[in-house]
């Protein structure tokens, strides 16, 4: 179990920095061809290019999906905490999460390949672009979510929750402030203050 978490995560970190980078291509494209079409809808002597307005949708779409996924590594997405934390049903609902997410994975890729599938009779109006490579989008988000999901479940087996988190999560800076340790000196730490001589009030 040990060897397929280490190769899990090998793998998932390959993937994480391939979707870094084209995610960073995709925002790049995607403010170019917004630029453009401003500047085309303001400027007589710029061509109208319809196609544009759609490759800027297109490129959303895939931004939103695989950003979506990178958030499931991380659990980056927004989290409402119902319970105090490290108790029995906050530790319940957090493993939830994690075996909803990988759920969720599961009906984009399986659902979303039939999905892809219909865009293959589809073509975009401006640009004529097959919609598969629009309507996938699902299934590849799935299958990422997948991966992302069944490293934070294994993790979590093997070492348990606590340390799957401060592997994997994104810091928390409210955690980080309620978990630091006041310094000596600190006026909320009754501990702290210093006694007055003699060594009794």
């Amino acid at each position: 179990m040990s060897l397929l978490l280490h190769g899990l995560a090998r793998l998932n970190r390959l993937l994480e920095r391939l979707l870094h980078v084209v995610l960073l291509a995709l925002v790049f494209t995607f403010i170019v061809l917004i630029i453009y079409q401003v500047a085309s809808r303001n400027l007589p002597f710029m061509p109208r290019l319809y196609w544009t307005e759609e490759f800027s949708r297109f490129a959303f779409q895939w931004m939103v999906m695989l950003g979506a996924a990178v958030g499931v590594l991380h659990a980056d997405h927004f989290v409402l905490e119902a319970f105090p934390r490290g108790s029995r049903a906050d530790l319940a609902t957090r493993l939830i999460r994690d075996l909803a997410c990988l759920a969720i994975g599961v009906i984009f890729l399986f659902l979303g390949q039939e999905f892809a599938a219909s865009g293959l009779r589809r073509n975009a109006t401006a640009s004529g672009l097959s919609m598969v490579f629009v309507y996938s989008t699902f299934a590849v988000s799935g299958a990422f979510m997948m991966l992302f999901s069944l490293q934070r479940l294994l993790h979590t087996t093997l070492h348990g929750m606590g340390d799957m988190e401060d592997a994997l999560n994104t810091p928390n800076e409210i955690d980080e402030v309620l978990d630091h340790t006041p310094h000596e000196g600190d006026p909320l730490n009754p501990s702290s203050r210093s006694s007055p001589p003699g060594g009794r009030s």
